[in-house]
């Protein structure tokens, strides 16, 4: 059986190949305002659309003398993919070393259909999600009809991914093999241990060669200031930003960087800044163990649900169906092994979107009949694998690599063991696939050079930040925490299922964000859609 289209979130998260990498595609989390009035039409650089760009002096104002060439390049838009415009920005490598390097931010850009106010800059997530990918092939996604009247629609690749200055870990075919590894089932915890361990040095070894000094310049302190020579070079005063998941922590970095330079900013899917790597994993370990009783509960409400019996019946067939996979993985139609993680992948990809729960009662009924093609087409999405072989983007590495730099995390044994038993309490069912995350960044090559902390942003103008209540990889609470830190937070509820929620809700949501940005109208602290 085929299946039928599957609704992409903007920012999928992924469970990695192995437990070595798991606690970091656990932590993947993918989505700003201001009171204050954005940069008049007539002050704003003209002749949008194809041709050479330089920023309005208004834009560049109290920036560092040393930053000063990248503030005011000359940036070539070129038509693109039909009737877009693509540029290449050059940021700073090294923001404490502005002289001693340069890399490029891909970026693309939708223009207004009516007479533009501003522009929207715009992250999918990830860490690792592609802006540009998302604006040119799922722009209604991101942006209504209404947005894209009233502003220009930016889309970029943060440094370090897809058709930015990237970085480079596996090729095509290593990645293949690396996702069809199966660790013997019958080692010993020592033995598992030692070779997830040597699995992560390798890979790291081959970040490191292939990808070069940029490996240690690509965290979301960094990708934040780069947000503001973008913000310079369309010549807006204010930064203007709809941020999805890992965006929101990118958003929410920029505000706390350049509070007096926020316009209106949405971040929606929040990420708790002040958690470190090994609570966001245990918060998405619950928060997925609530999504799939969720799934299950709507699932036994239609006739042709493969889980009979309550919840916790189905949850436990579930857990079988895992069990046996670990034990004896299937190969696809296409000859390649499905191992446990990969299996666990695809499965964790349709929690993100209610409207994909069918898609994923489809692909577990076939893997109950033997066949789990459709598992495996589900986790080549999740890791942007074409049908040719190849991969669409580096979203992988590039997730590794910020959360290498943006976190400190434990690689203690003792540690990691204890951990896995508080992730299995909180999630039986996906728990101890998210442990180990730790091993992946032991051996890179450049060390944390961020802790996390709260974030205030103060002075900046309000800045709406959107949970749901039913977010798997964003729990909720980790938007009430957001919204508290900053100093003029504005918290907005979804009462609904799945990950983030503009774009994917309902006409409130849909009507208080796009009244924020085209109006300057402030949601209602505490509001609920």
């Amino acid at each position: 059986m085929t299946l039928g289209p599957l609704h992409r979130p903007p920012s999928p998260g992924r469970t990695p190949r192995r437990r070595a990498v798991s606690a970091l595609a656990a932590a993947a989390v993918v989505l700003g305002l201001s009171g204050c009035s954005l940069l008049a039409p007539e002050n704003r650089a003209e002749s949008p659309g194809a041709g050479v760009e330089t920023a309005d002096p208004a834009a560049i104002g109290g920036i560092d003398e040393e930053l000063r060439g990248f503030y005011t390049q000359e940036v070539q838009w070129e038509t693109c993919e039909g009737s877009f415009s693509c540029a290449m920005v050059e940021v700073p490598l090294d923001y404490s070393d502005p002289d001693r390097s340069s890399v490029e931010i891909a970026a693309i850009r939708s223009d207004a259909t009516g007479e533009a106010q501003g522009t929207i800059l715009v992250n999918p997530g990830g860490p690792g999600g592609s802006g540009v990918n998302i604006v040119k092939d799922s722009l209604d996604y991101v942006a209504s009809d209404r947005l894209r009247e009233d502003y220009d629609i930016l889309g970029f690749d943060p440094r370090g991914v897809n058709r930015s200055s990237a970085v480079k870990c596996y090729t095509d075919a290593e990645t293949d093999a690396a996702r069809q590894e199966d660790y013997p089932s019958d080692a010993t915890d020592d033995e598992l241990l030692a070779l997830m361990e040597a699995d992560a040095k390798e890979y790291a070894d081959l970040c490191a060669q292939r990808t070069g000094e940029l490996l240690g310049f690509v965290d979301t302190e960094s990708a934040a200031r780069d947000m503001d020579i973008l913000r310079a070079v369309v010549s807006d005063e204010k930064l203007n930003f709809l941020g999805f998941s890992y965006g929101t922590q990118l958003g929410a970095t920029y505000a706390d960087l350049f509070p007096q330079r926020v316009g209106r900013l949405v971040l929606d899917g929040a990420i708790d800044p002040s958690l470190s790597s090994e609570d966001v994993t245990l918060g998405q370990a619950g928060g997925f163990e609530k999504a799939l009783r969720a799934y299950v509960a709507d699932c036994q409400q239609g006739a042709e649900c493969p889980y009979p019996g309550t919840v916790d019946d189905g949850v436990r067939q579930i857990q079988d169906l895992f069990a046996a996979v670990e034990r004896n993985p299937m190969k696809a139609k296409d000859g390649r092994l499905v191992p446990i993680f990969t299996f666990v992948q695809g499965f964790i990809l349709p929690l993100y979107d209610n409207g994909n729960w069918p898609t994923l009662t489809q692909a577990v009924s076939e893997a109950l009949d033997g066949d789990v093609s459709s598992m495996l087409y589900l986790s080549d999405l999740s890791a942007d694998r074409q049908p040719d072989g190849t991969y669409a983007t580096n979203s992988s590495a590039a997730f590794l690599a910020v959360n290498c730099l943006d976190y400190p995390m434990t690689s203690d044994p003792d540690q990691m063991r204890a951990d896995e038993r508080e992730l299995v309490a909180a999630s039986p069912t996906f728990g101890r696939f998210l442990a180990y995350g730790g091993l992946t960044c032991a051996p890179w090559k450049y060390p944390p050079v961020l802790e996390p902390a709260p974030v205030r942003a103060e002075g900046a103008a309000p800045i709406v930040v959107i949970g749901t209540t039913g977010d798997p990889a964003t729990p909720y609470e980790w938007s009430t925490a957001l919204a508290d830190q900053l100093e003029s937070g504005v918290h907005v509820t979804w009462q609904g299922e799945g990950h983030t929620a503009y774009g994917r809700s309902n006409d409130c949501i849909l009507d208080l964000v796009d009244s924020y940005f085209t109006d300057g109208t402030v949601p209602e602290e505490g509001a609920r859609c």
